[in-house]
């Protein structure tokens, strides 16, 4: 027999994976709305321009990009090399630049500080891997209209509350600040126009350590006193540990690093720990994130049981002025869905009975429906099987596929006996 399957990076999901998912996602949203957070939705596609502004980074390449209709095969020969001639809109990479366009069409119906929750389908052209997927959900919280560290202890604050509702306790927050980066690269003497490349081998710290950073800045040409500089400032380091606060911050960064951005992560810290009693915060100078849109502060979740991140986000205070033409502070922070979903171990909840309705062949529909409906009424969720010779397998299926009892009907039979499955 053939096997058909999904598009390469695209999954389906059978009914026990797609109701696991749902009570996961049922989670995330009512920890959000319980931090006063409040849902919307953006259409899956945007204009092309819009997606191909320059804020995305690397995941602009990434874009499906949606042909022009109407357009002939010499047409398309001509613009082959031009895509912006090929296509008007484009499958959403992130629910950011969407959320920063509904922003600036809705800013008048919206309060001044707008707490938003996205959560929805994004398409990336990745190239498959275990892990990597071309249609994948985030989860997004994001603020609008607060420039205060209060914005960020506000998403720190939920989203570590909904990582402890998962059963994710232990998770803590790596954090930094863009302005800090930057103002760390002019103290070592990195040119403004090496900076991005420069960055990009910072990341690479925690892979490579600092005598491989080092080595990579100087095979890409940087300024030999500029990485010397920086290898200095590794040796000088202080050991790990230490609580989240500015003696521990100063510590980690070079003099020169404006007092403001010390002070700003210091506020973050302190409002998290007011929230929830302790502040699981660590601050690393060189946490760098690629979104090109950043502006301020940035962090990653990390949990002791996983060498990944489990989510992310940061400041992106320039991007909603693109669209607005006035500047407005937003910061957002964004699980990461697909990585947190097979670590969770999540029951039913509340979700009722569950029931098959296990039925002889000859039941007449009218008793067979009148049954259904009475369980249904009482709360259950019914399905109806008819009988097979082999009725163990069809029990252990229905109990696979999230059924909790079933119940045996014959023609002419009054009443369905609900009994346990397994």
């Amino acid at each position: 027999m053939a096997t058909v399957n999904p598009p390469r990076g695209m999954r389906d999901f059978l009914p026990a994976d797609k109701a696991r998912r749902e009570r996961v996602l049922a989670v995330i949203r009512e920890r959000y709305r319980a931090h006063g957070f409040d849902e919307i939705e953006t259409p899956v596609m945007e204009e092309h321009a819009r997606l191909h502004a320059g804020v995305g980074g690397d995941n602009e390449k990434l874009a499906f990009n949606i042909l022009k209709r109407g357009l002939d095969a010499d047409a398309i020969r001509a613009a082959a090399d031009d895509q912006a001639e090929l296509s008007d809109l484009g499958l959403r990479y992130d629910l950011t630049v969407p959320l920063s366009r509904f922003y600036a069409s809705h800013r008048g119906e919206l309060p001044t500080v707008f707490r938003s929750i996205q959560i929805a389908p994004v398409w990336r052209a990745e190239r498959p891997q275990k892990g990597r997927y071309r249609q994948f959900v985030q989860a997004d919280i994001d603020i609008m209209g607060d420039a205060t560290s209060r914005a960020e202890a506000e998403l720190i604050t939920a989203t570590l509350d909904v990582m402890d509702a998962l059963g994710l306790a232990g998770a803590s927050v790596r954090i930094n600040d863009r302005r800090a980066l930057d103002a760390m690269l002019d103290v070592f003497g990195f040119p403004e126009s090496e900076r991005p490349g420069v960055l990009i081998t910072i990341d690479k710290l925690d892979k490579i350590g600092p005598s491989g950073v080092a080595a990579e800045l100087r095979e890409r040409g940087s300024d030999e006193a500029a990485v010397a500089a920086f290898e200095r400032f590794l040796g000088s380091l202080p050991a790990g540990g230490g609580d989240f606060g500015d003696e521990r911050i100063r510590a980690m960064l070079p003099a020169g690093v404006p007092d403001e951005i010390v002070a700003h992560l210091v506020g973050i810290g302190e409002a998290v720990s007011a929230a929830r009693g302790t502040a699981p915060l660590e601050f690393d100078p060189f946490l760098v994130r690629g979104m090109g849109y950043y502006t301020g502060t940035i962090f990653e979740i990390a949990h002791p049981d996983v060498s990944y991140s489990l989510g992310g986000g940061g400041r992106y205070d320039g991007m909603i002025g693109r669209f607005l033409g006035q500047d407005v502070p937003a910061v957002g922070f964004s699980i990461g869905f697909e990585r947190i979903v097979d670590l969770v171990a999540i029951g039913e909840g509340d979700a009722g009975e569950a029931v098959v309705l296990v039925h002889d062949r000859d039941v007449p529909l009218t008793e067979l429906l009148g049954h259904k409906a009475r369980l249904v009424a009482a709360g259950a969720r019914v399905r109806l099987e008819q009988r097979t010779k082999n009725l163990k397998g069809l029990l252990a299926r229905a109990e696979a596929d999230g059924y909790t009892g079933f119940a045996t009907v014959a023609a002419g039979q009054q009443d369905a006996e609900v009994k346990p499955l397994g």
